[in-house]
């Protein structure tokens, strides 16, 4: 956890705010394909990709 904040902290510090969606984007998929294993979501999340 701590590694999470002080990422955050790094990305604020360096002004670097375009990192942002691409890390939210990153943390709902991989969410969602964590969610989706054995489901019965994981034919909805298929056709996605």
């Amino acid at each position: 956890m701590s590694f999470i904040i002080e990422f955050i902290k790094f990305l604020m510090i360096r002004k670097k705010y375009w990192l942002f969606p691409i890390l939210i984007m990153l943390v709902i998929f991989g969410g969602l394909i964590v969610l989706s294993q054995g489901s019965a979501v994981a034919p909805f999340v298929y056709t996605i990709f």
